[in-house]
């Protein structure tokens, strides 16, 4: 039986400008193509060129939006750098900001974690979202405001067995969220996370080595019974992003 497709709420996001970091596959991808849907602008970094220029075919397809992408690695401060200062001059002003890059990690018990793997997941999944942020809010100080929005995970509330860092690196973007927030509260800018559980999503069956892997593993502790699709994940963005959200800041949700 096919995944269910989330309902589509209305939001307009006309003449917003959408910063997306980590956009070509899984839920930022589901979550470029909502704020297309939506009327804003995107400009996208990931990893990929040809995911990319796809994503652009498909929001092309959905709106008549403008769109820009750029291949980035997330680990390198210069790299973020040039990235923010590309989507100013593109929009001379960016609304929201989509902190969403990530990558899974083998299951292992932590003796078995090298130190090479212990870096390389804290550098994309933490080290990433804190350049985002270190670029992007004295940007909205600047301009008035805006709302940013991190990846954490299910993981990043809960500890689970094999999974240790990546745990810590989610964890870590809980901190991080909640701290900035409070930092720019009276800036007008508002700064939460988003904390899915298990999606299916490329970073989920890399997980678990196969799409029916991570069923198996994941479904009998899924009360609903059931994997969700990365356009739900999408419209929670959404919500956090919009004016609905105007008083929600600091959360993890």
């Amino acid at each position: 039986m096919a995944e269910p497709q989330a309902q589509q709420v209305t939001y307009n996001f006309s003449g917003k400008n959408v910063l997306l970091v980590g956009g070509t596959t899984g839920i930022g991808r589901a979550t470029a193509l909502a704020f297309a849907r939506a009327g804003a602008n995107l400009y996208v970094a990931g990893l990929g060129a040809q995911h990319g220029k796809s994503l652009g075919d498909e929001v092309k397809a959905v709106g008549k939006t403008e769109y820009a992408f750029l291949e980035v690695d997330v680990r390198k401060a210069d790299a973020m750098e040039a990235l923010h200062e590309k989507a100013f001059a593109r929009f001379g002003r960016i609304d929201i900001a989509f902190n969403n890059a990530g990558m899974s990690s083998r299951a292992a018990p932590v003796q078995d974690v090298s130190e090479a793997d212990f870096y390389q997941l804290i550098d994309v999944n933490l080290k990433g979202i804190f350049l985002g942020m270190k670029f992007q809010v004295p940007h909205m100080i600047a301009k008035g405001g805006g709302a940013i929005v991190n990846t954490s995970s299910l993981f990043g509330v809960m500890g689970y067995a094999t999974t240790a860092v990546y745990c810590a690196s989610k964890w870590g973007v809980i901190g991080l969220t909640n701290s900035v927030a409070l930092e720019v509260a009276k800036k007008n800018i508002r700064v939460n996370a988003i904390a899915p559980g298990s999606v299916m999503t490329p970073l989920l069956t890399d997980m678990f080595g196969s799409p029916q892997s991570a069923r198996d593993t994941v479904l009998p502790v899924i009360p609903m019974g059931r994997i969700s699709d990365p356009s739900e994940i999408a419209q929670l963005v959404l919500f956090l992003s919009s004016d609905a959200a105007s008083f929600i800041t600091g959360q993890a949700v």
